[in-house]
């Protein structure tokens, strides 16, 4: 195989409010795929594990704590990028502690699941909507 493609491993959460609802996000300006909605997360850093990721990664992103045990893997996403493989697993996350803020999107937006495709999302994020409507389907 000439050139192959890196693989980039990252994490995605959902969190779930009491009401339902599904905290998105909004990719700035200056970030690849700028003005898009997306799951919070990120990259996995060397010698660590999704979940630890996705506590870092919420803490960093939205100012909140969470623990393993308040994450639930849901599903993931793989996509071919131009320049990349992405496979992403998306936790749900139902449980945390503090109000969160967009530390480095420029929005965030609590939407209900059926609502989801209303907001442009990277390709890699779009197929994981299907799962959280089925995960609540009163959405």
């Amino acid at each position: 195989m000439d050139n192959p493609t890196p693989l980039t491993l990252v994490v995605a959460c959902a969190l779930i409010d009491d009401d339902g609802r599904v905290l998105i996000a909004r990719r700035p300006e200056g970030k690849s795929m700028p003005g898009l909605w997306e799951f919070p997360g990120g990259k996995i850093e060397p010698g660590e594990s999704p979940e630890a990721a996705i506590i870092r990664e919420m803490d960093e992103e939205l100012g909140i704590q969470t623990q393993t045990a308040c994450l639930a893997p849901l599903a993931f996403a793989s996509f071919a990028y131009e320049k990349f493989h992405l496979l992403m697993p998306l936790y749900v996350c139902r449980k945390w502690h503090g109000t969160p803020r967009p530390l480095v999107h420029d929005a965030l937006k609590w939407a209900r699941p059926a609502k989801l495709r209303d907001y442009p999302m990277p390709p890699a994020d779009q197929p994981l909507v299907a799962h959280l409507c089925d995960l609540l389907q009163h959405g």
